[in-house]
């Protein structure tokens, strides 16, 4: 009896490794993960508050920051500061606009020795670019086997603030409660404000930007997607899929500044790529 009770425990302590190292093998990888990333493993839309769960949209593996990036990563880069809420260097990064971003992930790219993976024209201006306002207007293209640091796609971000393929369908990135895993008007000040969203109630609060990191993470171990700062993606906003142009570039994610609403996995936004505002910022993504 003693024999078969051992062999028994033996058996179901196998099935449970198995079971562990299968749903491991979904996001895990057995290759080298860059430091401060995590490899997402590709696959279809597996969260029903997805925009394209359901749909026929293949997302291929790719590796994605679990910070956004901060205030002192841009300063060692770039040898400066743009942001407004200074005082603490684990902030995110913010005031700056989509072409800085690209500008700071090329030469972020050319200090490690990597290639970069976007050209810029500064000379001439994009013909794809349809924005009333913008007056940069630079053509960036982008060379699709670098190495480089470089934005997510809108479909790569969504993905990944969905948890990928170890979603557990949160509306918001890794919960369903906005105030577990996002900087939001409401908790991102003195006190917790329960009133309707007034830009002159949240300057009164003090409400900002929060060291990254202080909520918890999604289901991939990524900080801050619901909340904190609005992130910079690399597609034109336009009808459809991936637009080859349009009148300017997707933001996804909520931000100190916004309401509840635009902190959930499937809210989408655009800005023309010129401005810049204090709950601004970026993430970094490389290719697998």
């Amino acid at each position: 009896m003693k024999t078969k009770l051992i062999a028994l425990l033996a058996f179901l302590t196998a099935i449970i490794i198995l079971s562990a190292c299968v749903q491991e093998s979904k996001q895990v990888d057995s290759g080298d993960v860059p430091e401060g990333f995590v490899l997402v493993k590709g696959g279809y839309f597996t969260n029903v508050n997805s925009n394209l769960y359901g749909k026929d949209e293949k997302v291929e593996d790719f590796y994605i920051g679990t910070h956004l990036v901060t205030q002192r990563e841009w300063a060692e880069v770039m040898g400066s500061n743009p942001s407004e809420f200074i005082g603490d260097d684990n902030r995110p990064v913010e005031m700056i606009n989509w072409y800085d971003a690209i500008e700071f992930l090329n030469r972020k790219s050319e200090l490690e020795n990597l290639e970069p993976f976007y050209a810029i024209d500064k000379e001439n201006a994009d013909p794809n670019n349809f924005g009333q306002e913008d007056d940069i207007r630079w053509t960036v293209t982008i060379n699709p086997g670098a190495n480089g640091y470089r934005l997510p796609t809108e479909i790569e971000w969504e993905y990944a603030a969905s948890g990928g393929q170890l979603s557990e369908n949160y509306l918001f990135s890794g919960s369903d409660d906005p105030d577990e895993v996002a900087w939001h008007f409401r908790n991102s000040g003195d006190a917790y404000l329960t009133e309707f969203w007034y830009y002159s109630i949240i300057l009164a609060n003090n409400c900002r930007t929060r060291p990254v990191g202080q909520k918890l993470p999604n289901e991939l171990g990524l900080y801050d997607m619901s909340g904190n700062v609005r992130e910079w993606c690399w597609d034109w906003h336009g009808e459809g899929v991936s637009p080859a142009g349009g009148e300017g570039r997707v933001i996804r994610g909520g931000g100190w500044l916004g309401q509840e609403d635009v902190c959930a996995v499937n809210y989408r936004n655009f800005l023309e790529g010129h401005y810049r505002f204090n709950d601004m910022g970026l993430r970094l993504v490389r290719n697998r």
